[in-house]
Formats: C-alpha cells, structure tokens, sequence
C-alpha cells in the first residue's frame, strides 16, 4: 500500500468537481423523513437574484455550510434548504438599464413583456448562482430549491396577505411615505440608506399679514415652501406668543398661512418658527393632521414641480431650489444663508435621494405583531451572536412604525386587490374575483402595484416546506434551528420573519441568529460592484479552489468584526491543505504493514505509546473538546484557529518531526514504530474528521485515498463519518507542559538561528543552565527530540552550565540557552548587516509616525486602516528593539 503511487502536491482543480458529483449521486444532502434521527433545518437566506454572488454571500454560505456538515457528522438528519430571491426593485433597476441600453423603457414595452424579461434574467442569473454555491461547496437540499415567486410560495403570500386584512392589520391609507423618483415606487424606511451631506440652512422672510413686519422661518428645503400651509412655533415660546392665530403671506405664491402652535417645533432651530409643508415632511405631516391643514404636493413622482408650484412647475426640484432662492433674494425676503449638516435618505438600490411624498399605498399595522417578537428575545428563546445584536433588534422593534408595503413596480407579487370600477367596492381575494361582491357589477380592475420583496421573503422559514398545506416537511424542519445573516438585515428580514413565525406559526422561525461581519477590500473599503473592488468568489475557486477560499474567509473573520481581504488572504488556506496534503504523504509512504480499514481505525495498547504519541494524543482530547464548544457558540474563527493550530503546529511541526526518527530505527524497534504508525493513522483519521466541515473536498480526497475507497462506494465518506468525542483519559496536562518546555528550547535554538542568518543545515552546540532537577531530567529525556528538531550536534544540559564565550543567549523562565558563534558566523559582516537593517526600520517608523500625527489622516481613513498603521508601529518597534539586543551582543567582541 505505502508504495501507491500519490500525487506530490495537492490539485484542487483535479479533485472537487469528482467529489461534489459523487456527493450528489450519493444524495449526501437530501434528508430521508423517515429516519429516527433528530433533524437539523436551516434554511439559506436567499441570494437576489439581480447578480451573481460576491464574497459576502461565500462568507455567509461557507458558515452555513460548516454548521450543517457538523451537525451531518454529529448524527442529526440535516436540511439545509436553498433558494433564491425575486429582488423586486433591484431585479427591475438592472432589467430597466439594460433597456436603456436599447433606447427602450418598460412603459414602451408594456408590462407582460416586461414580466417575460424579468424570468428570463431570472432562469440565467438562478442557475448561475446555484452553480456558484455548488462550486464552494454548499451540501444544500437542492430538490427543496425555491424561489420567491414559485407557485408554492406565491399562495402562502396570498394567504397571509387576506389573513392580516381581514384581521385588520393591513389597510390602505394616504399618508407621507419614502419615494425614489429614480424608480418610482415607494420605499419602507428600512430600503432607504442614511447619511449627512453639507448643506445649507436658508432665512426666509414671510411677511405679517396687514403688518409692515415679517416673521423668518428656517429651512433646509426652501423648494417645499411653494407647498406651505402654515407657519409654526412653539407654544411656550414667548417671543412669537402675540403672533399665534395671525396669518402670514406666503412669499411669491402670496397664499395666506395660519400661525399656529405645536410641541414639535424645537425653539433652538433656526428663528424657533418654521414652515410646515403637510404634503413633504412626514412632521409637518402629523402637525398638518393636528391642526387640519391642506396638503399641497408640489413636487411630483418624477421630482419635479407640479402645477401647484406656480411659475415654477415643470422644473427639476433641485433647479427649483435654484431658481427659488434667487428670486427671494432679488425681492429683498433672504434674510441669510447658514451652512449646515443636512440628513439625507438614499435609495438603497440606485443611491437616488429620496423625496417624501403624500402618496395612497398598501400598510401593516406592526406593533400588534411586534409585541410577542419582542418577548421572545427578551426572554432569551431566540438568541443574537454575538448577543449585542439584540439590543439593535430590540431598539428598532420598539420604536416600529408601519410597513409601507405596496411598491410602484411590475416585477413582483401583484397585491390581491381589485376595485369596482362602479361602486368603488375594495375586494380582496386569492383569486380573482368574477364579479363585484357588493352591486355584483364584473366591471374590476386589479391594484396595479405589486407586494413589497420583503413580503414573501418573511415567510420564508415556513411557506418553504410547504405553508399553508400541514405538509411532513413543514413538521419535520420547522422551526429552523439557526439562521445566518448580515447586520444591515435585521430590520427588514430577521424581525419580520419572527413576527410572521409566530403569526402564523405559533412559533419562531429559528432560535439562533447569528450576525457575521461585512467583507471588506485591503483598505477596509465594503467591497461592492459598483467600486469595482469586489471578488467572484469563482475567481478565487479557480486559482486556489473552493476549500481556500472557505478556510481563508474563516481565519480571517474574527467573531462581530468585518473582514479585510484580498485576493493574496487566500494563500492562507492554499498553504494549509497543502500542509495538510503533505502530512498525510508522508503518513502513508511509511505506514508498512498497517493497513487502514475504514470504522477499525483504533489506537494501540497504552503501554506501547511513546512520550510523544501520548502527548499528541492530549492535545488531540483537548483541540476536539474545543472546537465542539466553539462550535456551539458559533464562534467558527475561534474553532478554525484552534485546529488550524493543532495541525500545522502540534501535528505537523512537531509531532511528524519526531516520529520520523522512529521511522528510521532499525528491526529491534519495530514494536515502537507500529505502535507510533497506529498512533499516526489514528490521528490522520480524526483530523480528516475535524477538519471536513471547512475544507469538504481535500478531506474527502484523503479520506477515500487513506481506505482505499472505490468511487462508487457511497457507504463510506468522511462526511457520514461519526464527530469526534473528547476521550478525558487521553488529557494529560503534564505531559504537555512538559513539552511546552521542549517546544521552548528548540523555538530559542530557531529563533537565534533565524536571527543570527545562520544556515538551516549548520549544527549548532547548545548549552542549557537550568535551576532544578526536575527540569535537567526532562530535558535529558527528550535530548533526541531537541538535538533533531533544533538540528544540534552538542546538547549540554546542567545547573552550573557556564557561559561559554562569543555566545548569542535565550532566556527563558526554566532556563537559558547558550549559543557559542565563534567560527559560525563572519561577526563584522553580521554586525553591518543588523546595523543597516536597524536604520531601514527606523526610517519606516518615521514614516508611520508622520501618518499617525496626521488629524486629516486620522478622521478620514477607516477605523481598520487606522489600525493597521498603529500595529505597523508596534511591530516596527519590536523588531528594532530585538535587533538592536542582537547587535549589543556582537559589538563588545
């Protein structure tokens, strides 16, 4: 066996394709409803279908998978559920720019061919997605793939959308709501992005009615005046008291405005007076109902100026302001110009900003169904990791306003709503309705607008399996165990899809939610398409392959923190499988006459364990009992790190260095050397285990290469292969901190070397002074291992060991280490060397220094760039520091 034939280094390109196939045909995925087992359901939040996915969707599926190969391996018969998202805005923003292109726009086209352009993106860009999952390895469920607007899942928003009307909770109403004149349709709070841009706060005079005085109201909006029905102050403002129930004149449009009262107005603002625009600012809105004022629109859909606007209709809003300014600093009424920090709502598909408009729209009354979705967070039934997040979820769920959810689109679940055209009767059904309920007239037409995206999408946990049929999935997967998502949607996914869960469920969708961070490029920038900074996760798959990039992106995402990456970051998981790949060579070109059997992979006798078997073995109970209890704390950076370290570290630097002295011993140590092979194979096997949830396919590859495994044996694969359990008899911490001790001295005996520039292969002579006894018997117990590992010809080991001269020193707490470097190494030259090297780092502190001192520096670049700079300084610092003692030592010979 140890004479077959294995590749010398590891080809992703050659290996994951065979083994994602081979998992498919072997329906590894697909769980059998039949089993005994418990189940284990997550389902994946649904990538848009507008493009194909970026590294934030690897980041996010990676994990997932990771949780449900462990939960695979831990003996749950697990469902991960994939599919995709419809996008409404989004899906219809690209399909209009790529009309655009062709000098077309959808109203030209007409909404049928519209639709039939909308699947069609749909067919090509969903198929391209599930590929791109497959590629990286995601064990989803993929004969339970759905889409937003299946037929399954288009009847469950029916549903839902005739049950909380009737219950009341949905209603039509007119009322201030986000509008993207871009693409015309209405916005919930939650689809509008938040930022502060310099503006300006402008100083208008109204004049007093029958008064040869003015009053000066304030505004960052002076368009909207053109739509003013009153001037308010606050009531307990006693310089505008006498003027509360007089009129002003609108300046330009000479309308008469009421001086009214109301809490609302803030003193501090500008004059303490200002002017209220009902039709334009959702304050002015809820002022305008107080005191029954008109609402005048004057700025239309399209951001431009209505009729209502006078002169001045027809003109950009924008252009209005222009104009507008001018013409009341021509007529003597601007008072002055203040600059100032204005807040903005954007777009958050086209960036345009947002107008507030009075518009007639489709609502859900939230509080009712945000009161038990509170409840079940704070009484801790549905956890947030990291847990902060809940103060997020709950801050928002307590401050819920109402869900504005009919949108002015074409792509989309058209709301179940017709009108009669005769009596004004609303209907609202399933299915469309032949005649009117009330005057029985058929003379009907459907609401023309279509259901918000995330309408159908928070339901997505249930109508999934089958809601509203009481179908085995929906009994089998529901609720969820866990879901996996990022920060920004919470409010418009995770919170809705608790309040639907328990509506119309009776219970939460999931009970775990964890909140991964936002992938980042180098310089901490958000990675998007529109910077161009962005990396196809394919890209990555075909340069290092799927299990580089899924280790990459785990090792570099530290719990509750975005991650920065490059394109270099995935050298990081290469180089592991590569290790990896080593080990396991080397393992099975001297594995002799023990043959590998798959389930009979067993330790030997524990008398014929060797010093550095058993404490391999220790640190194998420790490293599994850690990464379980990572695990199920989701924190899967921790976990990684752990085994990360274990393999390269424990495993291969040191544990396969030592026993290649045993592979070489002669017949009399047979007995030892099978026993250490045994021991190997043992540990290759639970490594192989350990490490399959992050990298699937290198494992899987070892694993049938390992047993022998015929292609079509579907019986045995490292994914149906048992967890490993922690065994408390194999942990001995003794042992380990005696080894620690010997790790120490060979890591002093290294880092000199490195230091010194001496050559790998030169043997050194090394002079250990210890202060007990116990220390010099361990150390002379291990003198093998620390002569081989630290490739030392002379090892002397004692409490009087003097200092032989021209010697470079390690001290560590159990001892020093003396290195004599007389005929090693050229001192003059080595001396020159560290003294230019000294003088380079100092420059490059200079540097770094000018750029922390700098204030224009410091406020602009993010917070992660910041950082960088100051670890850069840390690290610079330390360097000096160590060449500096190195160069001590050398200056007095």
């Amino acid at each position: 066996m140890s004479t077959t034939e294995l590749p010398k280094q590891y080809n992703p390109k050659t290996v994951e394709d065979k083994w994602y196939s081979y998992w498919l045909k072997g329906k590894f995925f697909s769980p059998n409803l039949s089993d005994h087992k418990p189940f284990y359901s997550v389902v994946i939040p649904p990538p848009n279908v507008t493009d194909i996915l970026h590294l934030g969707h690897g980041l996010n599926n990676t994990l997932q998978d990771i949780l449900i190969r462990w939960k695979r391996m831990q003996g749950y018969e697990t469902e991960w559920l994939p599919g995709i998202d419809h996008a409404g805005i989004a899906t219809q923003v690209v399909i209009e720019k790529n009309l655009a292109k062709e000098g077309k726009t959808r109203q030209q086209i007409g909404r049928e061919a519209f639709v039939k352009l909308a699947w069609e993106w749909k067919k090509k860009n969903g198929e391209a997605i599930l590929n791109q999952l497959k590629k990286i390895g995601c064990s989803c469920d993929w004969d339970r793939t759905r889409f937003t607007m299946d037929e399954g899942l288009s009847r469950a928003v029916l549903e839902v959308f005739e049950h909380l009307y009737k219950k009341g909770l949905i209603y039509r109403g007119k009322y201030i709501i986000n509008w993207c004149p871009r693409c015309l349709t209405s916005l919930s709070d939650d689809e509008t992005e938040r930022k502060e841009e310099d503006g300006s706060l402008w100083y208008i005079k109204y004049k007093l009615k029958g008064e040869d005085d003015y009053i000066t109201v304030a505004t960052t909006r002076p368009e909207t005046m053109l739509g003013d029905t009153a001037v308010a102050v606050n009531p307990k403002d006693k310089r505008y008291k006498k003027l509360v129930g007089k009129f002003a004149i609108l300046p330009i449009l000479d309308r008469e405005l009421p001086i009214i009262a109301d809490d609302y107005v803030d003193p501090e603002f500008g004059t303490g007076a200002v002017k209220v625009t009902p039709a334009h600012d959702v304050n002015d809105f809820e002022v305008g109902n107080r005191h029954k004022l008109e609402r005048i629109v004057v700025i239309g859909p399209d951001g431009k100026m209505t009729k209502d606007a006078g002169k001045f209709a027809g003109m950009d809003r924008y252009k209005c302001r222009k104009a507008l300014v001018a013409e009341l600093k021509k007529k003597g009424l601007l008072e002055k110009i203040e600059p100032y920090k204005v807040p903005l709502s954007t777009c958050y598909r086209c960036n345009t900003t947002i107008e507030p408009y009075l518009s007639e729209q489709w609502f859900v009354k939230m509080k009712p169904l945000a009161e038990p979705a509170i409840q079940v967070v704070k009484s801790g039934k549905v956890k947030f990791y990291p847990e902060h997040w809940a103060k997020v979820y709950l801050n928002w769920m307590e401050n819920i306003r109402d869900w504005c959810i009919s949108r002015q689109l074409w792509w989309g679940h058209r709301i179940p709503v017709w009108y009669c055209l005769d009596c004004s009767e609303v209907i609202v059904a399933k299915t469309q309705p032949s005649e009117c309920s009330k005057c029985k007239s058929k003379n009907l037409k459907q609401d023309g607008d279509v259901l918000d995206t995330w309408f159908s999408s928070w339901l997505w946990p249930f109508s999934t399996f089958g809601w509203p049929e009481k179908t085995k999935e929906l009994e089998s997967f529901y609720p969820t165990k866990a879901l996996f998502t990022a920060s920004e949607i919470i409010f418009l996914w995770v919170a809705r899809m608790v309040m639907a869960g328990l509506e119309f469920m009776g219970e939460v969708p999931f009970y775990d939610v964890y909140i991964h961070g936002t992938v980042r490029d180098a310089n901490g920038v958000k990675m998007s398409k529109s910077l161009g900074n962005g990396i196809d996760p394919l890209e990555i798959i075909g340069k290092y392959g799927a299990d580089s990039l899924r280790l990459s992106m785990i090792l570099v995402t530290p719990e509750g923190q975005d991650p920065c990456i490059s394109v270099n970051t995935f050298e990081i998981g290469r180089n592991f499988i590569n290790k990896l790949w080593n080990a396991f060579r080397f393992i099975w070109m001297n594995l002799e006459d023990v043959k590998p059997e798959i389930g009979k992979t067993s330790l030997p006798e524990k008398n014929t364990l060797r010093w550095e078997d058993r404490w391999i073995l220790s640190r194998l109970n420790h490293t599994v009992n850690e990464v379980t209890r990572q695990m199920e704390n989701y924190r899967f950076n921790s976990a990684t790190k752990i085994l990360y370290d274990f393999v390269w570290h424990d495993f291969c630097d040191w544990y396969l260095e030592m026993i290649k002295v045993v592979f070489r011993q002669s017949e009399t140590e047979t007995e030892k050397a099978a026993s250490t092979r045994k021991t190997a194979l043992f540990l290759l096997d639970r490594i192989l285990r350990l490490l399959h949830p992050f990298i699937p396919f290198a494992t899987e590859e070892i694993y049938h290469d390992l047993y022998s495994l015929k292609p079509d044996d579907f019986e045995h694969s490292v994914m149906k292969a048992s967890w490993p359990e922690p065994d408390p008899s194999l942990v001995n911490l003794d042992l380990e901190k005696s080894m620690e001790l010997v790790q120490e001295v060979v890591t002093s005996v290294r880092n000199i070397r490195s230091e010194m520039n001496i050559p790998p292969a030169k043997k050194l002579n090394v002079y250990l002074k210890v202060e007990k006894k116990d220390t010099q018997k361990l150390l002379e117990d291990n003198r093998e291992h620390i002569l081989t590992l630290g490739r030392i010809e002379k090892l002397e080991v004692g409490i009087k060991t003097k200092k032989p001269r021209f010697s470079a020193t390690a001290v560590a707490k159990d001892f020093e280490a003396y290195l004599p470097l007389e005929g090693i190494i050229d001192i003059d030259t080595e001396r020159k060397k560290l003294e230019e090297e000294i003088s380079r780092l100092k420059e490059l502190l200079v540097g770094v220094d000018r750029k922390l001192a700098n204030e224009d520096f410091l406020k602009k670049a993010p917070a992660s760039i910041v950082q960088k700079e100051k670890s850069k300084k840390e690290d610079y610092q330390k360097l000096v520091e160590k060449l500096e003692k190195n160069l001590e030592g050398l200056v007095g010979w």
